[in-house]
């Protein structure tokens, strides 16, 4: 009996934390916060949706946007659906949920994704009509689309007179003129446009304005399979010239996940590129002989600098300058503070925001707050010692993908605040820092879309980049 009672006891002493917990951040430490997302919604549907929430919803959408108008590459008939949840795709960064699912459980979460997508398309012609006014803790916002009908919007950047140049997964790189025309840039270099792989970051030179350089990242075709690329060129009438590659991630592997691609330059013209851990989560981050798993740092001819922190050290790949990363999708530069941050993908739970600083580690795998996409551990350890704690944790996944940094007199009660999209529940995470340390984080333009970039246009700006219809868009205050 005495048994019994300690045993409610404790189930009630559960649901009272996670009651607690619900949509607010837990102190962790010093510097780190965690964001716990609200659950009550998931709570009060039925076994597929609380599934799919588990075990997808990170990759896919909370909404299953991610499904609609999306190629299927092992069949989208029943059997296929389910063949590809039981054994997985792991090449292609989707686990194998066999173990994880019983048959019947697996069959319900097909009927429940094929019924999903139905919804989505009998509704989308709703949806894709982006709301023109938001308002926010400080400022009523106003929404403009700028470009529609993109396929998976990777990356945008906007020159001083507005000209927006922006890529497509798929491997094109394409430029809105000021007159509203977008014209296809011709000449870009050959992408593997498979799983998360393709034409991914553009960045303008520093000097974009006199010089018009500027560079792409991609997954780059190679003979052992495909890895993250970087090349230089010049835009001359449409089209690229001179073009150079100045940065190749070795090794090459098969999987076609995990290529981070991020780039940024900082306030002394050196250029940041980050690379994801390519799917070798064992392998790779932790070890200086690899390219995967890292921030790098070169100059802008693809040559090393000569203070990078590895640059000493026998058998390290000398453009490292931080490692011990996932996959990290989001990189700005403080051009004030003269800091770096990034934010990376967690495997199930365990996001995380970074600022990054040299020959850190910032634990990848060793340490983490999630788990396995199954639901199993890989670890048990969240600190260690000579490791690094993220600035910030987002648990459940949101998906953290596309970064910017406020700056100038356009939104100056923003100013130095931390913008990060979220792919997985569609809005944008407005974060203010302190000392390398999270004070507050807002959640704004709810329901915008899967964010994939996010951008402070040289114009003053800020621009977002979403997936839903592929669409770019303009946010100003009201």
């Amino acid at each position: 009996m005495v048994y019994k009672l300690n045993i409610v006891i404790y189930m009630m002493g559960i649901i009272l934390f996670l009651t607690q917990c619900n949509h607010r951040s837990v102190s962790q430490s010093k510097n780190t916060t965690v964001a716990i997302e609200d659950s009550k919604e998931i709570a009060d549907h039925d076994e597929p949706k609380l599934t799919y929430e588990k075990f997808c919803a990170g990759c896919h959408g909370h909404q299953m946007k991610a499904f609609v108008d999306r190629k299927w590459i092992q069949g989208s008939s029943k059997e296929d659906l389910s063949r590809s949840i039981r054994d997985g795709m792991v090449d292609d960064g989707m686990p194998a949920y066999g173990k994880a699912l019983n048959e019947q459980e697996i069959v319900d979460l097909v009927d429940y994704i094929l019924t999903g997508i139905e919804d989505r398309k009998s509704y989308d012609p709703v949806l894709k009509s982006t709301p023109k006014y938001y308002n926010t803790d400080i400022y009523a916002l106003v929404v403009d689309t700028m470009v529609t009908g993109l396929e998976i919007p990777w990356s945008l950047k906007v020159t001083e007179d507005g000209r927006i140049f922006f890529t497509e997964r798929k491997g094109t790189l394409k430029l809105r003129k000021r007159t509203g025309e977008v014209v296809t840039i011709k000449n870009v270099p050959k992408v593997r446009n498979r799983g998360q792989g393709g034409m991914m970051d553009v960045v303008l030179h520093p000097d974009f304005e006199s010089n018009q350089v500027l560079f792409l990242s991609y997954s780059k075709p190679m003979n052992k399979g495909q890895t993250t690329a970087v090349v230089r060129a010049r835009v001359v009438a449409d089209a690229l010239t001179e073009l150079e590659e100045i940065f190749v991630a070795l090794p090459a592997v098969p999987t076609k996940y995990h290529f981070g691609s991020r780039m940024v330059f900082d306030n002394q013209g050196y250029l940041y590129i980050t690379v994801g851990d390519r799917g070798r989560r064992d392998v790779h981050p932790q070890s200086l002989n690899n390219s995967c798993g890292k921030v790098h740092r070169i100059y802008e001819d693809g040559s090393i600098p000569e203070d990078n922190p590895f640059v000493e050290v026998p058998g390290a790949v000398t453009s490292i300058w931080s490692y011990g990363h996932r996959n990290p999708q989001g990189m700005v530069y403080n051009p004030v503070s003269d800091e770096l941050w990034t934010h990376e993908h967690g495997p199930r739970g365990g996001d995380e925001l970074n600022q990054i600083k040299p020959k850190i580690n910032y634990g990848w795998p060793v340490i983490s707050y999630g788990l396995n996409y199954d639901g199993t551990t890989f670890t048990t350890r969240v600190k260690a010692p000579e490791m690094e704690q993220p600035a910030q944790i987002w648990t459940p996944s949101i998906a953290p993908c596309g970064m910017a940094m406020v700056v100038g007199d356009n939104y100056d009660q923003w100013n130095g605040d931390i913008l990060s999209g979220s792919l997985r529940f569609d809005y944008i995470s407005r974060i203010s820092t302190e000392n390398g340390i999270v004070v507050n984080e807002e959640r704004i333009l709810n329901d915008i879309g899967r964010v994939r970039a996010i951008e402070m246009g040289m114009d003053g700006f800020l621009y977002v980049a979403v997936e839903d219809d592929g669409r770019i868009l303009r946010v100003t205050v009201k």
